[in-house]
């Protein structure tokens, strides 16, 4: 078995480096995509960036092909293991420098890199290594043994899918679209369910009416809830007037515990502020006149 993976290694980067080539040596999305990668942060010119995605895509290309005509030599290998090496090394400086650019590996994708990138990499470098070392053809493995050949290929080819994360919409956001479908949105709540997630509360309070005029005393997140007579109970604190009159308050939200985002109407919501000091009630009178808070300033 390790004769025949050894064999098919070849034939798989092969595959993979003909599609990343390609997508880059031919890609119509490259100069879309270019300003969004680390390498036009590292060479502080999206010009640049395309020409070295197109360079990078032809090597990319030249290597398939190697290793699809001459799999038993050393040098497609090891062309291949250095380019591995060099993708690790611009992955790490590029995720050190511009953690939120994408690498611009396949010159589609535009998401930030992440392990399955480093992944991938580190297949090429290993890959290119075995390939090195292996002294079999691909056509020689595929004619002993087809079947578990073509099984070996699938399996390989499911996992290069994987770490490819342009490839998502193709498998795993109908994955997650039929996981949707069959469980149900995380936020509604389950059918026949009696309570819907408390996430799914915050999110109703957080679009209505009532937290817009109570938004000016607000000073944090979700601090604590609970429920009490079918009424789920959020608790936030808050700041109520300025300078040296300015007293915290805890703002507490009562809402219908089973109501979620597909609940017809407009939800009931109930607004108590209690002094967090003296425990004693605030009017809501007394809040009328708070002053909107202050917008922070955008930095570019």
């Amino acid at each position: 078995m390790l004769s025949l993976t050894t064999g098919l290694v070849p034939l798989l980067l092969a595959g993979l480096l003909g599609w990343t080539g390609a997508a880059k040596a031919f890609g119509a999305n490259v100069a879309r995509t270019a300003p969004k990668t680390a390498l036009a942060r590292m060479l502080s010119s999206s010009e640049r960036a395309v020409l070295v995605l197109r360079v990078t895509g032809w090597a990319e290309l030249l290597l398939a092909g190697a290793l699809l005509a001459v799999p038993g030599s050393a040098l497609p290998g090891s062309a291949t293991a250095v380019l591995g090496a060099g993708f690790l090394g611009y992955l790490g400086h590029g995720r050190a420098r511009a953690p939120e650019s994408s690498c611009g590996c396949s010159a589609s994708e535009d998401t930030p890199v992440t392990w399955r990138a480093f992944a991938r990499a580190a297949l090429v470098l290993a890959g290119g290594v075995t390939a090195a070392l292996a002294r079999r053809t691909w056509w020689g493995a595929l004619g002993e043994r087809p079947l578990a050949s073509a099984v070996l290929l699938a399996m390989g080819t499911l996992v290069l899918f994987a770490l490819s994360a342009d490839l998502d919409r193709w498998w795993l956001l109908p994955l997650r679209r039929t996981r949707l479908r069959v469980f149900g949105h995380p936020l509604t709540g389950g059918r026949g369910a009696e309570r819907v997630p408390v996430a799914a509360s915050v999110e109703l309070l957080e679009n209505s009416l009532a937290w817009q005029a109570t938004s000016p005393v607000v000073r944090s997140a979700l601090l604590d809830h609970w429920e009490t007579d079918g009424w789920r109970i959020l608790h936030y604190s808050g700041v109520h007037g300025e300078g040296e009159e300015a007293r915290p308050v805890a703002v507490l939200f009562a809402l219908d515990a089973t109501a979620g985002r597909d609940t017809p109407g407009d939800p009931v919501i109930r607004v108590s502020y209690v002094d967090a000091d003296t425990g004693a009630p605030v009017a809501a009178g007394e809040l009328g006149a708070v002053p909107p808070r202050r917008a922070l300033r955008l930095v570019d």
